[in-house]
């Protein structure tokens, strides 16, 4: 039996100004924004090529304070581009950093140890790692 995980709540505290950061900066796809009453609104957003999805909004949701999710992470194949993109959407993002030692052999000398980190507008903190392949 395969467990995947769907979806992520990412607790924000304004909802619009949150989806045009990770729609128009990140380049989350919007799957929905749901409203369905004033005291509830769901926002769905999808990473390009990722099966599991992030909603933020109010009501639905459960409550959390606004900022306090860290250690998020994406996965890339090409750290030096990934950053390049977050830096031409306007993304604060920090330079590429090496961490560790590569655990296996690669052509890619940033695999597994390759990575960048931002913060949404409210603080919530994500880490890109490069991975190019994965062992078999």
């Amino acid at each position: 039996m395969n467990w995947t995980l769907e979806v992520v709540i990412v607790p924000v505290s304004d909802i619009d100004r949150a989806k045009d950061f990770y729609a128009n900066r990140l380049g989350f796809a919007v799957d929905h924004d749901t409203v369905i009453s004033d005291d509830v609104r769901v926002v769905q957003l999808t990473p390009p090529g990722s099966g599991c999805s992030i909603v933020i909004g109010k009501g639905a949701v459960p409550e959390m304070v606004p900022g306090s999710l860290k250690g998020l992470q994406l996965v890339v194949p090409d750290i030096v581009r990934a950053h390049a993109e977050l830096v031409a959407r306007g993304v604060d993002v920090t330079e590429v950093r090496e961490l560790g030692e590569n655990p296996r052999p690669t052509p890619h000398p940033l695999d597994n140890v390759g990575f960048v980190f931002f913060d949404d507008p409210d603080g919530n903190s994500w880490a890109v790692q490069q991975i190019s392949s994965r062992a078999g």
